[in-house]
């Protein structure tokens, strides 16, 4: 069984202008990023490079429609695709590193040969994805009203770049999702039947800077969060790398029809389900490695280990209140139908859970979080 696969190469600067210059950035580039990210931080550069703003092909999450559009005015030969931004851009910009890109459906459905052609550079601009260390692409696919991944070696950045810079800019309610996503990378990593030795210790060091720094928000206010923003980002990466090589499992699953039908952003959507599937694991068993976990969280939470979720669920309402599934829109007849995309058209991420949830016990979530 391999242990740990670590690509790509992780780079770090202190600007933006260091990264460009390092790498650069001209002619034979394209730059996919957003604009209220590039003209603050790389406008004065006037790098030339062609650049196209994802916002200008719609809102929100990621989409096949979104995909086909920007692929529409990709003009040209490109050596390389540079993705500034968050998971929208960078889920994107994996599938212009690819040769054949159109119809993203029969991509998804692997019906066109998958090459890469492009060398791929990822800059995130959240502290929550970990995508840049990621060979997976998610994309809403809008007639069939879910979300579904890509997973292939192909989509593989060349090189991750972290900028603690560009968090700077980035609002407290996408900080508090994205670093939330990555704390849920973390922790579903570690009970993933993949998890290793070595993904394990990766993921720990993740939750150990994520819970430290939102206990240190929660003592201080939204503010606190400023001089702890490199940890952040560098703990995202982290989460990345683990749930990279060991995957997530439930927590995701049973996210991606809520985030489909209702356009709940991503980090957000995992966190309506986080806290209530793992207590669900618990249920079944509190042995094995979710032992290991609640044992780390213990000592974090200062708290005795039976207690870790109720706790973390507590300090997590302090970072972002939790909704009910109500609030965005669910409704009771939603349940059967989320209950059988997730038991039908999620394999690839329910293969990861801690212990096998059946229907009646994905179902049984749902309701309760109603």
């Amino acid at each position: 069984m391999r242990q740990l696969l670590l690509r790509p190469q992780v780079h770090k600067y202190d600007s933006c202008a260091d990264f460009a210059a390092e790498y650069a950035i001209g002619k034979g580039d394209l730059i996919l990023t957003n604009e209220f990210i590039y003209t603050p931080f790389f406008g004065a550069l006037s790098l030339d490079a062609d650049v196209l703003y994802q916002e200008n092909y719609g809102a929100g999450e990621p989409s096949d429609e979104m995909a086909e559009a920007i692929y529409a005015d990709i003009k040209g030969s490109y050596k390389r695709i540079i993705a500034i931004g968050g998971g929208t851009v960078i889920d994107l910009a994996k599938l212009y590193a690819l040769k054949n890109v159109s119809p993203v459906l029969d991509l998804f459905d692997r019906k066109l040969d998958i090459i890469k052609d492009k060398e791929l550079v990822i800059v995130p601009t959240t502290c929550g994805t970990g995508s840049e260390v990621t060979n997976i692409s998610i994309l809403e696919l809008k007639s069939r009203f879910t979300k579904l991944g890509l997973a292939v070696d192909e989509m593989y950045a060349d090189s991750a770049v972290l900028i603690p810079e560009l968090l700077s800019s980035l609002p407290y309610k996408f900080f508090a999702t994205s670093s939330i996503d990555a704390l849920i990378h973390a922790v579903e990593s570690c009970v993933s039947p993949k998890a290793t030795l070595y993904t394990r210790l990766i993921a720990f060091e993740a939750i150990r800077m994520i819970v430290r720094g939102y206990k240190e928000i929660a003592k201080s206010g939204k503010e606190a969060r400023i001089p702890l923003l490199e940890d952040f980002l560098i703990a995202s990466n982290l989460a990345g790398i683990a749930f990279g090589n060991a995957g997530v499992g439930a927590v995701h699953a049973m996210s991606y029809p809520l985030g489909g039908k209702y356009h709940v952003a991503h980090g957000e959507a995992n966190y309506a389900l986080f806290t209530r599937v793992f207590d669900e694991y618990m249920s079944i068993s509190s042995d094995g490695s979710i032992g290991g976990l609640n044992a780390l969280l213990a000592e974090l939470l200062s708290c005795p280990p039976g207690d870790v979720y109720t706790v973390l669920a507590q300090l997590l309402d302090n970072i972002l209140p939790l909704k009910r599934l109500r609030e965005y829109g669910v409704t009771e007849s939603d349940v059967a139908d989320f209950t059988a995309n997730v038991m039908e058209k999620q394999g690839r991420l329910t293969a990861n859970n801690y212990v096998p949830l059946d229907a009646g016990r994905v179902a049984a979530i749902y309701t309760d979080l109603f």
